[in-house]
């Protein structure tokens, strides 16, 4: 059995006689497959270019986006222990809290052209172009080319992917994972080809190494599928699966296994956990941690019961409508909902032998329903850490099934399926100038326009509709609702109107249906060209412009912050400025000491117009927190000195503060306590130790402060006292945890200077 769909076979449009004739290399590339029409591949390929430049745009702009990441790639791209192990410095103090895999496409990147913000982001936007255009070939095989354009379109312009897309966070390398994994199970279930399963089973493992469970989030709702509906034998299926499954443990289980058996002295210690164990990461802070907000050593969030919710966000159903959530992702998730309902009923009568098309049609809405209902289940009511850039997981989902019902629904025509085209127009555009009117200073008029013209758009396809003409049955009967791509479909609702009136019809829907598409990309596009136009920086980001209602931290993240019911809005320091947010500031609603100070930090500063934040880089956001420092000339010199004398050049309190100078000197900055500076290493012995053995020169406090412990001594107290970094945060109080204990240990014992701003300790020069 051929596992190309019937219906790509019925699409000529070639001259006779240019399918039999050799094509060369080029001409293929630009033409495409002889049974395409003619316009597909020319359209795909402006699609990708437009993708490419839209990721690849300013990009140096956000410099190191994220310093965590960015300081791990420097270490891997001069230590291979620091690859393979995903090291937050060259020496192999601590690890960062994820596997390494997604590290590992940009440290090869760093290896080949040397340290810069683009070698860094590059591989990042690069992927995105990559799952664009798998989620097109998965998409047209069984519904066409048009279906798989419009797919692609819409997740190249959401704005959450394209955030990610142009970040250097694990996010960006899972979502292409996850489209290659569905785009191998739907190949398995055309014919039951083992192979394309065991792909699928390799990508869910190489998703393990990127974020750990998260990439299993679908993968219930593909077995289940693959199960019920491959054609095959049950017991041939059950096999299949077992030999996925072995695959999907072996591709994601070696790098576990090795890190597991190795003595801890042999390698880094596992950040983010709490026992130095990859396993209780894996399950814990990464794992079940954030489904019910039980994670060790976080900052913040955590179960707060009452109904509540988690300290990250009100949970429940309606979570991803949010102001925080909304722009990010929902803009065509109503739309996709509704589509996946109606494709599912259409096409449920459908039997194998009778209707095989259909039936392999409906699995491919059960399949991408599947991932897109389990992923926001789960993201919905998830009560540990959750950041707005989680739900580029849900992006191509919303795409697949956008792009696949309303082709579905276009060709088979008729009353019924132009309503409900109608319906699914109207929605997006009332919802679109909802999520577009909580930034009302921001291209004010744009929510009118998406509003009146979708309307419009979808009064337009409710007065075209008509019966079904005997096309669209024929059509259905023959199994292929996509048979002849969309080209003559326009009329097909009005089949029974007579001549030039039929014509008029057909071109009225068409205009209708093309400004229905055109209204319901518009938000998301304008939301995409901000956010390719903002720098982003640090470690919570968002895409678009600032909101109404927003969440605060952790909801809007560096720059994005208000308090609770002002107009106002408090940037947060660190990196490039934001864009300000209505919020509720800290978990739980606690804010910041009086004054708007941050430990580590500088004042936030008073937003610009629109909103947006132009405060510079000062220490780091929540005093190194959520984003590094910035390094002086004169600090940058000071740690260079006889740097290579010692195993690390300095040393500090989160992976944050360490990676700013980390990433200045292309020095090993040890991070104390890891990204949050709560986890157990180095302990004070150990530290100590390292000193005594001459093999860390500075300890860096930071700029006005440091944080969690950093401050020390009764600065550190008094920060704990008000919950706040620099101690009394999770995984142990100022007096409790290592970090504390190391940073009082050293204020008491060893010189300090103060050079550009920034507090060090030399730890070659003790008191008198």
């Amino acid at each position: 059995m051929s596992t190309r769909p019937p219906h790509t076979q019925q699409e000529p449009t070639a001259a006779p006689g240019d399918a039999a004739a050799p094509r060369g290399f080029v001409q293929r590339v630009v033409r495409g497959r002889p049974e395409d029409p003619r316009w597909a591949r020319p359209a795909l390929l402006a699609l990708l270019v437009v993708t490419a430049a839209l990721y690849l745009w300013d990009l140096s702009a956000s410099k190191y986006a994220n310093q965590f990441y960015s300081a791990a790639v420097q270490a891997g791209s001069v230590s291979w222990k620091a690859f393979f192990f995903g090291s937050s410095d060259a020496a192999n103090a601590i690890t960062v809290d994820k596997p390494p895999a997604s590290l590992w496409p940009m440290e090869l990147s760093v290896r080949l052209f040397g340290l810069s913000s683009w070698a860094v982001l590059v591989p990042e936007a690069l992927m995105g172009v990559a799952a664009v255009g798998v989620l097109h070939a998965t998409v047209r095989r069984r519904f066409g080319a048009a279906a798989g354009l419009l797919s692609a379109g819409a997740l190249a312009l959401t704005p959450v992917a394209a955030l990610m897309f142009r970040f250097n966070n694990p996010d960006a390398m899972l979502c292409l994972l996850m489209v290659c994994a569905v785009a191998c199970v739907l190949r398995a279930l055309e014919a039951g080809r083992t192979k394309w399963l065991v792909l699928a089973g390799v990508c869910f493992g190489l998703g393990f190494l990127t974020k750990t469970l998260q990439a299993w989030l679908i993968l219930p709702a593909l077995a289940v599928v693959y199960a019920a509906c491959a054609p095959v034998r049950l017991p041939k299926r059950l096999g299949q699966l077992l030999l996925a499954g072995l695959a999907l443990v072996v591709s994601g289980g070696w790098w576990v296994a090795i890190v597991e058996l190795l003595p801890a002295s042999a390698r880094p210690y596992v950040g983010g956990s709490q026992t130095n164990s990859f396993l209780e990461l894996t399950f814990g802070y990464n794992g079940f941690g954030r489904i019910d907000g039980n994670e060790r050593g976080s900052v913040g969030g955590g179960h707060r019961g009452g109904g509540m919710g988690g300290g990250w966000g009100q949970t429940g159903i309606t979570r991803l409508f949010s102001s925080d959530m909304g722009g990010q992702i929902s803009w065509l998730l109503p739309a996709a909902l509704i589509l996946l309902v109606v494709a599912v009923g259409v096409l449920w009568r459908a039997r194998r032998a009778v209707d095989a098309e259909r039936a392999a049609q409906r699995t491919e809405f059960l399949v991408w329903g599947g991932a897109l209902l389990m992923t926001f289940t789960i993201f919905s009511f998830m009560s540990g850490i959750f950041h707005q850039y989680y739900n580029i997981a849900l992006a191509p989902y919303v795409a697949a099934l956008v792009g696949m019902g309303s082709v579905l629904l276009w060709r088979r025509g008729g009353r019924l399926a132009r309503g409900v085209l109608a319906v699914v127009v109207a929605v997006t555009a009332v919802w679109s100038y909802v999520l577009l009117d909580r930034s009302p200073q921001w291209l004010p008029w744009l929510r009118w326009v998406v509003l009146v013209l979708g309307l419009l758009a979808a009064v337009g396809l409710l007065l075209t509709a008509g019966p079904a003409s005997g096309d669209g049955a024929r059509s259905a009967a023959d199994g292929d609702p996509a048979a002849d791509d969309g080209e003559g479909d326009a009329a097909r609702g009005s089949a029974s109107v007579p001549g030039r009136a039929r014509q008029r019809v057909g071109v009225v829907a068409g205009v209708a249906a093309g400004l229905g598409v055109a209204t319901a990309l518009a938000g998301p596009l304008a939301y995409t060209l901000d956010t390719v136009n903002t720098p982003k920086g640090g470690s919570i980001i968002t895409a678009g412009p600032a909101v109404q209602g927003g969440g605060g931290f952790p909801g809007g993240g560096p720059g994005r912050m208000a308090w609770k019911g002002g107009r106002g809005t408090m940037p947060m320091p660190g990196g490039t400025g934001g864009q300000g947010r209505t919020g509720r500031g800290f978990p739980g609603g606690a804010g910041f000491p009086a004054g708007g100070g941050f430990p580590g930090g500088q004042k936030g500063g008073a937003a610009g117009h629109g909103g947006r934040s132009h405060g510079a880089g000062g220490g780091g956001g929540m005093g190194g927190l959520l984003n590094g420092a910035s390094v002086s000339d004169q600090a940058k010199r000071l740690v260079e000195r006889d740097a290579d004398r010692y195993t690390w050049a300095a040393a500090a309190v989160g992976s944050q503060n360490a990676a700013s100078y980390q990433l200045a000197t292309q020095k090993p900055v040890m991070a104390i306590g890891g990204f949050n500076g709560s986890d157990p290493s180095p302990t004070l012995a150990q530290f100590q130790r390292y000193v005594a053995e001459g093999k860390i020169h500075y300890f860096i406090v930071g700029e006005r402060g440091g944080f969690r412990g950093a401050l020390g001594g009764a600065e550190g107290k008094r920060a704990a006292g008000r919950g706040m970094p620099g101690g009394g945060m999770p995984g142990g109080g100022a007096d409790k945890g290592p970090a504390t204990q190391i940073s009082t240990w050293i204020e008491k014992t060893f010189k300090k200077v103060t050079v550009g701003g920034a507090t060090f300790y030399d730890l070659t020069q003790r008191t008198a």
